[in-house]
């Protein structure tokens, strides 16, 4: 497997973030405006499930939030592979690594749980929504936390 890793830190475009002045610390700058905008739709969408901003009409609200929730992921998907990409071996050997990509993938299946049990609303009926919401909100703080620790642990 480090033979894979070092593959991707030998590829044209990574080595060519690697030597560029300006790319790496924009798409560092970019992965951080998308974790923003990712955490800050993710605990709006949750909190307004678990009660908070009654005066905003929820299935809007939640609905707006997830779309940006979505294409925030994606941005911090695709400049977090290039940041990844740098140090491929090294960050693939971190265990504060792994277990950012644990909590990445869990809070995603507790998307996933979410959305199947949404019966044709906006959340799942009863108290589902709640218990949700709230693992979404601990999940997603701690893939924050695992992120900033990668770089002080490293």
């Amino acid at each position: 497997m480090d033979g894979f890793f070092a593959g991707i830190e030998q590829l044209a475009l990574v080595r060519g973030l690697k030597a560029s002045f300006v790319a790496y610390p924009i798409v560092n700058a970019l992965h951080i405006m998308s974790i923003g905008a990712l955490l800050t739709s993710v605990w709006l969408m949750d909190l307004r499930i678990l009660g908070a901003f009654r005066s905003l009409p929820q299935p809007a609200f939640v609905a707006l939030l997830r779309r940006t929730a979505l294409g925030a992921f994606g941005g911090a998907l695709v400049t977090g592979s290039l940041l990844f990409s740098v140090r491929a071996s090294e960050y693939a050997a971190m265990p504060i690594f792994l277990a950012k990509m644990t909590l990445i993938l869990l809070a995603g299946a507790n998307f996933l749980v979410f959305m199947r049990r949404a019966k044709g609303g906006d959340e799942p009926a009863g108290g589902v929504a709640i218990v949700l919401a709230a693992l979404s909100l601990v999940l997603w703080t701690s893939v924050l936390f695992a992120g900033r620790f990668i770089g002080f642990l490293g």
